[in-house]
């Protein structure tokens, strides 16, 4: 088994041994092309045909569930978070996604029936709620394959399955992924946003954790309309974590450890703000492969003269959502107010 071990090491290294280093622009616009070709293009002319479905009032913000329309036959649910005393006025938007898990309804403080939780909120702190009470318009879709939205093939026995490794493997037939699906119905959801009532389009970022951080940093990096990220649970190095366990197919972007590693991926974002939060004993994303990653990306954005906009808190946790400094820098952003 040890010669196993010995072989894919060494392949690693010779993969990634050639990687460029300085950086620049031209580094930054022919890796973001390649990284649109690896994870496969989709496009629609289809109208979003938004439909409200439902509303519930709190008393500090409005939840609507409104559906879209991404592709033909493609349908998305997500739960739009509203603050009650906007008075008329525009406010910053948040792209908050979720990761494995019941789908967007475990980020909006509700159970699997869709009812108000009265439980624990789990690893992700009902932070779509934290943020609509910070001032954001907060938008949550429903990822596919997660919830509502699974396979039909797949038979599911608790409301956490999902039909990840169904849709990724038969994408992979057609030289496309899952994350690239996930990551053009979020632009989907932005073109949505651009044109909401209550959002500014110009102050628009993106906090996801897990499965949710990988979509909320590869929409990042293939779409300028989002200005700021938080990634939670997920920054590392693929040979850290992806690599280093058994994960879901929806992690794996066939070929990319030709191009770059995880940190390069991630800071093509430069020049625009990005936070990383990661538990101390996350056991998926290990700390000390999100120290390097970190080291990296600043590094990077250093080459610009912005490291200052790269911030991150290693706090004492696991795999789980924090907030403790990445609501609050959300808000020095975009001049969110309560």
């Amino acid at each position: 088994m040890w010669v196993i071990h010995q072989f894919l090491d060494e392949l690693y290294e010779d993969t990634v041994k050639n990687k460029p280093t300085n950086y620049d622009e031209e580094w930054q616009s022919s890796l973001t092309s390649k990284f649109q070709e690896l994870i496969g293009t989709f496009k629609s002319v289809e109208p979003l045909q938004a439909e409200i479905v439902e509303q519930q009032v709190y008393e500090q913000f409005t939840r609507y569930s409104i559906e879209i329309t991404t592709l033909p036959q493609l349908r998305l649910q997500m739960y739009i978070l509203v603050p009650n005393n906007l008075n008329g006025k525009k406010a910053p938007a948040i792209l908050a996604l979720h990761g494995h898990g019941y789908g967007n309804k475990d980020i909006v403080g509700l159970d699997v029936n869709g009812n108000d939780r009265k439980g624990d909120p789990g690893i992700y702190k009902d932070f779509a709620v934290e943020l609509v009470k910070r001032g954001f318009v907060v938008v949550a879709p429903e990822l596919i394959g997660f919830g509502e939205r699974t396979y039909s093939n797949d038979l599911r026995k608790a409301p956490s399955d999902n039909s990840c490794y169904s849709l990724a493997s038969q994408l992979l037939l057609y030289g496309k992924t899952l994350a690239g699906l996930r990551v053009f119905e979020c632009q989907r959801v932005l073109d949505f946003m651009e044109e909401f009532e209550e959002i500014d389009a110009s102050r628009i970022g993106s906090m996801g954790i897990s499965g949710g951080g990988l979509i909320a940093a590869f929409t990042s990096v293939l779409d300028k309309r989002i200005q700021a990220t938080v990634i939670s649970g997920y920054t590392n190095t693929f040979k850290g974590s992806i690599m280093n366990r058994r994960h879901c197919l929806d992690n794996y972007v066939p070929g990319i450890l030709q191009y770059t590693e995880m940190p390069e991926l991630l800071a093509l974002m430069v020049p625009r703000p990005l936070f990383v939060e990661s538990g101390k004993m996350d056991h998926l994303f290990p700390v000390k492969e999100t120290e390097k990653a970190i080291k990296l990306i600043k590094n990077i954005y250093s080459k610009r003269n912005v490291e200052y906009l790269v911030n991150w808190q290693l706090f004492e946790g696991g795999h789980e959502i924090c907030g403790d400094q990445s609501f609050e820098w959300l808000c020095s952003i975009f001049n969110a107010k309560k």
